[in-house]
């Protein structure tokens, strides 16, 4: 898998979780952010830190770090398979 369909799918993902209920376009940033720092995070743990960082940030709202887990696990997913087609 290419990196830019990885992106697609890690973006979707993210468009799909949509952790404040307000609609998957209104975290465009955010979800650039997080697809940027999944590029250079390799562990789940350090991957949710920083989505609880970037959503914080931009929204001035905790996000329970179990749920950034979730969904950090699931993005690193996406990024293995992607190594593992290349």
């Amino acid at each position: 898998m290419e990196s830019i369909e990885m992106n697609r799918k890690a973006v979707k993902l993210l468009q799909l979780w949509d952790p404040f209920n307000m609609g998957p376009e209104a975290y465009d940033t955010e979800t650039a952010d997080v697809v940027a720092a999944l590029q250079g995070i390799d562990h789940p743990s350090e991957l949710a830190k920083r989505i609880q960082e970037v959503y914080e940030h931009s929204y001035e709202m905790w996000i329970p770090l179990e749920q950034c887990v979730q969904i950090a696990y699931k993005l690193i997913a996406v990024k293995y398979e992607a190594k593992c087609i290349v």
